[in-house]
């Protein structure tokens, strides 16, 4: 599976952005994709996660209300909706998929990575 995602960019303090991730090869093997991002100087963190069949989805607290994780199955992509964003949402976001069940919300439940794309939200 090779995963593409874009849409970053440098958006102002409660503005929103709306990232893509769109997947190819044995997508059919896809059994939930995430979102992750990085923060210079900081550890990788789990942002948001849905799942491919049920589109059950996960969150985490600091984005919880704000953000929003989607799937278009035809079209093999994952969309992730970010509203009222703050300086501290600033990271390199990164989309990943997992093909067996697992962890929703730690890197280790996933099999693939895609390139990351970088947001900026400034004060």
């Amino acid at each position: 599976v090779q995963l593409q995602a874009s849409g970053g960019g440098l958006v102002q303090t409660g503005g929103s952005l709306r990232l893509s991730c769109a997947a190819s090869g044995r997508t059919f093997s896809t059994y939930r994709l995430g979102w992750f991002r990085q923060a210079p100087g900081k550890e990788r963190e789990f942002v948001a996660a849905v799942s491919w069949s049920d589109a059950n989805t996960w969150y985490s607290d600091s984005v919880k209300g704000r953000f929003t994780i989607s799937s278009d199955n035809a079209k093999n992509t994952m969309y992730l909706q970010m509203n009222s964003l703050k300086p501290e949402d600033t990271a390199v976001y990164y989309c990943a998929a997992a093909n067996r069940l697992g962890t929703a919300v730690s890197g280790t439940g996933y099999d693939y990575w895609g390139q990351g794309t970088l947001v900026t939200v400034s004060s």
